[in-house]
């Protein structure tokens, strides 16, 4: 993730960490990331979009579009709101759009 706060444009500062967090990629998302699991350090008051977005930037632009489809679960609960802070999760799901029935 970053190494500074989500809207800090000072890269020497230390960020307030909330947790390590359990984000985990299915389908097309797990594709695109390059892995289907990974920790990440998640800044206090880090927001969906924030959090999309320092995610995006990991793992390049295609992760970026698949992200821009995807549901957000946070610890199961799902999140649409890009401004809505993600508060102190254990584990985030990235789940693309899914076909089929």
């Amino acid at each position: 993730m970053t190494t500074t706060r989500p809207g800090t444009s000072d890269p020497t500062a230390t960020p307030a960490y909330a947790a390590l967090v359990e984000v985990r990629y299915f389908a097309a998302a797990a594709e695109a990331a390059g892995c289907d699991v990974e920790q990440v350090e998640l800044p206090a008051g880090t927001t969906v979009g924030a959090l999309l977005d320092a995610l995006a930037e990991r793992h390049g632009p295609a992760l970026r579009d698949v992200a821009a489809r995807c549901a957000l679960l946070v610890d199961g609960v799902l999140h649409r709101d890009r401004d809505a802070p993600v508060g102190s999760p254990v584990r985030i799901d990235v789940l693309p759009p899914f076909a089929g029935g």
